[in-house]
């Protein structure tokens, strides 16, 4: 599979989710969204705070798959200067919403990170982009970009997801043995978090404490992980 025909896949099955029906779902006031949000947060503060350090302003960031920018504008709210951070993506309507709903000097590449200069970024991150390429090879060539891209020293971050999902054949599980093959490294941190998305809204209506201590007390059915490694 063709860098050209694999783009064109991910276009073709991501483009129906603008759909209302799939927007409503994925609506930022649903409980069970607003409980992944809280948890996803926690452990990026944490995992971020040792390893990067707590004084986000000098950080250069580059985020692959920015989508529509969520994940720099939370680190702008954290203390990140806007004029240090670049987003990366491949779908052009998701780059200009992240354009327009981002505090300006945030830089925007649309297409891979193959043309961005190496050794250039602090931190690289990719956030539900992996499980969305199905094929081998151009997972490894992604994650071999990120790296170069990556100063050493820097710190790459995936957040992904952790299982198949037997109703959607368009996304693929991340390992951890996957991921220590992609990023051999000494130094790296992997976590699990946000209880599965299907449970999570099942009981979305009870009391919030009854995930958090589902999530807290079965690692098992936490869907997603997030992965540091440090570029040594």
């Amino acid at each position: 599979m063709s860098d050209q025909a694999e783009q064109e896949r991910i276009n073709r099955v991501y483009r129906p989710r603008r759909g209302a029906a799939t927007s409503a779902l994925y609506a930022w006031h649903r409980p069970e969204v607003v409980n992944q949000v809280a948890a996803r947060s926690r452990v990026l503060a944490r995992l971020l705070a040792c390893t990067v350090g707590t004084d986000l302003a000098p950080l250069r960031v580059l985020d692959v798959g920015c989508g529509n920018g969520g994940f720099l504008r939370q680190l702008i709210d954290w203390g990140a200067t806007p004029a240090h951070l670049t987003g990366s993506e491949l779908r052009p309507e998701r780059l200009e919403h992240a354009r327009v709903h981002t505090a300006p000097g945030v830089r925007w590449h649309l297409g891979t990170p193959d043309a961005l200069p190496k050794d250039s970024a602090d931190l690289v991150s990719a956030h539900a982009v992996f499980s969305s390429i199905l094929d081998e090879d151009l997972r490894r060539e992604l994650a071999a970009e990120m790296w170069r891209v990556l100063r050493p020293g820097g710190w790459a971050m995936i957040f992904d997801v952790r299982y198949n999902n037997p109703r959607n054949g368009s996304v693929r599980r991340v390992s951890e043995v996957e991921l220590l093959r992609f990023w051999p490294t000494e130094e790296r941190h992997y976590r699990t978090l946000i209880l599965a998305p299907p449970l999570s809204r099942t009981i979305s209506r009870l009391p919030w404490l009854v995930p958090e201590m589902l999530g807290a007390l079965l690692p098992l059915l936490r869907s997603h992980f997030i992965y540091m490694a440090r570029k040594e």
